[in-house]
């Protein structure tokens, strides 16, 4: 009896699987075909500056100090001009992030175009055009760890409001800076809106999507949200069976999975009219997020946060009690 009872049991495992795309993607060593290699091509260009923004963003410290010491001696000339001398190269990076971010803009919408059009359905796509699916997931890796780090740093906002207000000031007294040929006042604005948000990058794209969708009226928007839903379903299943795992070669790849599959979770969620955690998403919301309960605490909080505070409909009513009380 207890054989008939574990049979029955794999059958509702198996068909509980079935419901979900499930296939490996190579993310370690996906190469593109001679169909994908010019949007490769075009996206490997832009993400081949992913590495130094990161690092770039990581040894970012700010001019907190000297801002200080110049706001507590509004007359002292030199601490004002060595205030001003600090801000000026932070700035000039913070526009180099904003513009990287228009460019990563592009590179997502050239990308769903690819893994989108008829007559493949998303899953075909993403199964037979893995090196772009790859490039997809690269993008969004590079977004949550971007976004990671921009939280924990106050600074950046602290020197661009600095910035600002010095600049406003100047324009009052009719004085121009040297700073002000690179980043102009419709420049600072649109840097201003991008740094106000919690998660830029993460925005950015969210809004490039959205923006996908609204653009390509013939393309039905289950084309898109199911190459999102696809992408969440087929990490999930990588990172929940074993003989999948097994086939990576680093335990980065599992991180770099669990990323870009809590990444495409919210582009989903803001993408899709009724969201990611509804019981008519395509996502298995409860799957994903015990995937990610069953990774070492430290490792996963920064994901948990990003799911808990970045997504759109996780506090909707049609959110089930269950999910919820995942996510406390």
């Amino acid at each position: 009896m207890r054989f008939a009872g574990m049979g029955n049991l794999l059958k509702v495992l198996t068909r509980e699987i079935e419901n979900y795309p499930h296939f490996f993607l190579d993310f370690e060593n996906a190469q593109p075909t001679d169909g994908e290699r010019e949007v490769w091509n075009q996206i490997s260009a832009v993400l081949q500056d992913s590495e130094s923004m990161l690092a770039d963003l990581q040894a970012y410290k700010g001019a907190g100090q000297e801002i200080r010491d110049a706001i507590q001696n509004p007359n002292d000339i030199q601490l004002q001009e060595k205030a001003w001398n600090s801000v000026c190269p932070l700035v000039v990076r913070l526009k180099r992030f904003y513009e990287f971010s228009l460019r990563l803009e592009k590179a997502l919408q050239s990308l769903l175009e690819s893994l989108t059009c008829p007559p493949y359905t998303p899953t075909q796509h993403l199964e037979r055009e893995q090196a772009l699916a790859k490039e997809f997931a690269e993008i969004l890796h590079f977004t949550l760890r971007f976004d990671e780090l921009k939280m924990r740093n106050p600074a950046i906002q602290n020197d661009f409001s600095y910035y600002r207000r010095t600049i406003s000031r100047n324009r009052i007294n009719n004085m121009h800076l040297d700073i002000e040929n690179e980043v102009n006042n419709e420049m600072a604005n649109r840097m201003s809106l991008f740094y106000a948000e919690a998660t830029p990058m993460l925005k950015t794209l969210s809004n490039a999507t959205t923006q996908f969708v609204s653009e390509n009226k013939t393309l039905p928007i289950e084309n898109t949200t199911d190459c999102l839903s696809t992408m969440a379903s087929v990490c999930k299943v990588m990172l929940e069976t074993p003989e999948y795992r097994s086939r990576f070669t680093s335990e980065e790849t599992l991180m770099f999975c669990m990323r870009v599959m809590v990444g495409v979770i919210i582009l989903y969620d803001h993408v899709h009219p009724v969201g990611a955690f509804s019981k008519t998403s395509k996502i298995d919301m409860k799957g994903c997020i015990k995937v990610l309960k069953e990774q070492p605490p430290d490792t996963v909080e920064g994901l948990l946060n990003a799911l808990r505070f970045t997504t759109k409909h996780l506090n909707d009513e049609s959110t089930s009690k269950q999910i919820r009380a995942m996510l406390q």
